[in-house]
């Protein structure tokens, strides 16, 4: 059976300011990786938090039909987001627990449709402590930055 695992991870140079996404898909058969693909981009102004969002986002975009996968973050705030409070959110009118807007609603919502056509588990790892598929999820959102960074 081919497992299909997504990588993503943002980067910001300042907070806010350049920002860039990076997403490393792999499809494996046990051991074998069957294929690679690697997606990502940047803005000029943005949070991390924004640019974790968007690299889950154009993962699972990126899938032409219903998939089962799963999403390998370094953010803590997408998957706790995700796992814990979205539902409660989208029960509130978009609303935090205290009555207030829920930050990044916008891609939040955009999240949410993209999850929705699949069957997703998240999954957290530890950033920068050597992961070498999220290693390389950072290297690409770091060159989706680039173009940014001298503006």
């Amino acid at each position: 059976m081919t497992e299909l695992t997504a990588y993503t991870d943002g980067a910001c140079s300042g907070n806010p300011g350049p920002g860039g996404w990076g997403v490393l898909l792999q499809a494996k058969s046990g051991e074998a990786l069957l294929k690679e693909k690697e997606l990502s981009g940047g803005v000029s102004e943005t949070t991390n938090n924004r640019m974790e969002l968007q690299a889950a986002i154009a993962a699972l975009e990126a899938l032409e039909r219903p998939s089962k996968l799963r999403v390998v973050t370094d953010s803590v705030y997408v998957r706790d987001g995700v796992t814990k409070w979205m539902h409660g959110w989208k029960k509130n009118g978009w609303k935090t627990s205290s009555k207030k807007p829920v930050k990044n609603e916008d891609l939040w919502r955009l999240l949410d449709e993209a999850q929705s056509r699949h069957e997703v588990k998240w999954d957290w790892v530890k950033g920068h402590a050597g992961h070498p598929e999220n290693e390389r999820a950072d290297e690409l959102a770091r060159a989706g930055m680039a173009p940014f960074k001298s503006r």
